[in-house]
């Protein structure tokens, strides 16, 4: 039972800074915010299907690790679940994105199965796709196992 003004969800989500200084913000400068920059992600036609997500990815002028986010009406017809199917994949990003290199930018695309599935699998999800996109390199992504505490075995 949280304490009185105490978020039941603080004890799950350190959003604290990290003890190894790895930058875990996701500011305005690390989105995609213009509707070209969607189309030219598109238009590249580099993606990776997942059970949660598709993960697409752009190569070009500015690309610098940035994220987009999108869910449609095939996630939920109501407004709120795609919000909250949308800062979850945000959140995952912004947890994993450290361990992440290169010059490209991500957009993350939301499927219907996002509301119901476990934290810990979205986290899992997105570490697997990032592999096969080979934005993460073996070492990060033992690296990030560890620090978000994702083991391989599971129920």
């Amino acid at each position: 039972m949280p304490k009185p003004l105490q978020r039941e969800s603080d004890h799950s989500i350190d959003s604290s800074p990290p003890s190894s200084g790895l930058d875990r913000c996701l500011s305005v400068k690390h989105r995609l915010t213009r509707s070209s920059l969607f189309s030219e992600t598109f238009s590249q036609n580099r993606k990776w299907v997942g059970r949660n997500m598709v993960l697409w990815l752009r190569t070009g002028e500015g690309a610098s690790l940035r994220l987009g986010v999108v869910t449609s009406k095939k996630v939920h017809l109501r407004a709120n679940k795609r919000n909250f199917a949308r800062r979850r994949l945000r959140e995952a990003y912004r947890n994993i994105r450290p361990y992440f290199s290169g010059d490209v930018d991500v957009l993350l695309i939301g499927r219907r199965n996002i509301l119901e599935a476990e934290w810990k699998d979205i986290l899992r999800e997105l570490l697997k796709l990032a592999k096969k996109a080979s934005l993460i390199s073996d070492e990060n992504l033992t690296l990030a196992k560890r620090d978000l505490q994702l083991s391989d075995d599971r129920k």
